[in-house]
């Protein structure tokens, strides 16, 4: 799909060259993980977290000549590994022409300096790794802010050996190239003043959304947000109900800036549909922070659709992790609002697809409380997703029964802009009789016009 966006073209454009450099950075991608927390806490196997971290490393066109699951006992301050296995990846390192290694996990600025010297080679930690894809997303002037606080945050305690901010000024691809040793040692003070003229910069940009914000609540709209695990389908679900063209690619962190689209719920109703950034483990923290001001259409939003890829084999690891992120948002992974999407229904086999089909049944509640199994790439299910999500806005709004005369057209198109039209019929008389779902903002100015409507159960 060719870009539309202004944002997009540049993102583009800055792309093609740094895909260029990625093509010829022959990269070993290392899994050294902990044998404790792995059986432990950790849901996830060692093979597919490495999995993962080879597609992080995909997302920004690196050529991945190899990947190797290191076992580790007892974390080494100086080198996170032990002596030997440092020789013995050296040595791998020197015979398959590696110039990059990525290390899946969270270095000291002391172990990736010390592995960079053992190896002879350009070394970058899981940090490191999603900032890199995040200043290759990242089209908005917020995002662009965002991801370059983000990344001097990240780099201000190290050696900037893998850094060129201060060179050019964006993000993407910082640890390929770059300026040489005597140039690469960061003037502190350099950066804390340009993170200065960001915070600077951030505080008038989130001003505005802040505006954008209080003017969407004044229409007022209900708002659903996507939120899922990278590479979940978030995008193609905010596609297929948008009919809207956003950046639909299986990678990781395909999408980054926040995408709102107007849609139209069964009954005429008009809601919001935001799109966010993907979760991922071991997200960042300095990315929670720095993207909170992205995430706040997901904080404030009437309902999360949490979508998750069904047909992952990580899936419950997957969605274990966005709970987590959630909480971290504030927001209860079982809070009311949250309705579970399982997406990607077209890739299972007839009996899986039959049995998460049967699981996600409603359960009598109103809306149903179960998952919503469907597929955003084919459309299979969608129907039942816009019914939930109506179903679950209705359960905190109030119905009304109106009597209108024939000629009070104005009041019935009063109505259906400004609440949900349920049922309409005509007497003999040609009077109609309507059952009405009006939102709580909107009860004042609907009761002051219809005053002698009749208040009925619950949501209607």
């Amino acid at each position: 799909m060719e870009p539309r966006t202004p944002g997009e073209i540049r993102l583009q454009r800055q792309a093609e060259p740094e895909a260029a450099i990625a093509a010829e950075t022959r990269t070993l991608v290392i899994g050294p993980y902990h044998t404790k927390r792995d059986a432990g806490a950790e849901p996830r196997p060692a093979l597919a977290r490495l999995d993962e971290a080879v597609g992080l490393a995909a997302a920004i066109e690196l050529d991945v000549a190899d990947k190797l699951l290191v076992t580790v006992q007892q974390i080494r301050p100086s080198t996170y590994l032990g002596k030997g296995r440092v020789e013995e990846i050296a040595g791998r390192i020197e015979a398959d022409g590696i110039r990059l290694v990525v290390m899946d996990c969270a270095l000291s600025p002391v172990q990736q300096r010390n592995l960079e010297k053992a190896w002879g080679v350009k070394v970058i930690d899981r940090t490191g790794l999603i900032l890199e894809i995040f200043g290759r997303r990242a089209s908005t002037r917020e995002g662009t802010l965002q991801v370059e606080h983000a990344h001097l945050a990240y780099q201000r305690s190290r050696l900037v050996r893998s850094w060129t901010h201060l060179e050019r000024q964006r993000g993407g691809f910082g640890f390929l190239g770059g300026p040489g040793e005597t140039q690469i040692e960061a003037d502190r003070r350099m950066i804390q003043e340009r993170m200065t003229r960001i915070e600077r910069d951030l505080e008038t940009v989130t001003r505005t959304r802040g505006l954008h914000r209080r003017s969407r609540r004044r229409v007022p709209y209900p708002i659903v947000a996507l939120v899922g695990y990278t590479n979940a389908g978030k995008s193609t679900l905010f596609n297929r109900l948008t009919r809207a063209e956003v950046l639909a690619e299986n990678m990781l962190f395909a999408t980054l800036d926040p995408t709102a689209r107007a849609i139209k719920l069964p009954h005429g109703e008009t809601a919001i549909l935001s799109d966010t950034v993907g979760f991922i483990s071991d997200l960042p923290t300095m990315l929670i922070a720095a993207f909170r001001a992205t995430l706040e259409d997901v904080i404030e939003a009437d309902i999360l659709l949490h979508v998750r890829d069904i047909a992952h084999e990580d899936a419950e690891a997957q969605g274990a992790d966005v709970a987590q992120v959630l909480a971290e948002l504030g927001i209860e992974p079982d809070a009311d609002r949250i309705i579970e999407v399982w997406n990607k229904a077209d890739l299972l086999d007839e009996a899986e697809r039959e049995r998460l089909l049967n699981l996600s049944r409603p359960n009598g509640a109103k809306g149903g409380t179960g998952p919503v199994l469907l597929s955003a790439l084919t459309g299979e299910g969608i129907d039942r997703l816009m019914s939930r999500i109506e179903a679950r806005i209705a359960a905190a709004r109030t119905s009304f029964a109106v009597i209108l005369e024939p000629a009070q057209g104005a009041e019935l198109h009063w109505l259906y802009e400004n609440a949900e039209v349920l049922d309409r019929r005509e007497d003999a008389s040609g009077a109609m009789h309507l059952v009405v779902r009006v939102a709580p903002e909107k009860e004042p100015r609907f009761l002051n016009r219809f005053g002698a409507a009749r208040r009925l159960r619950g949501g209607g």
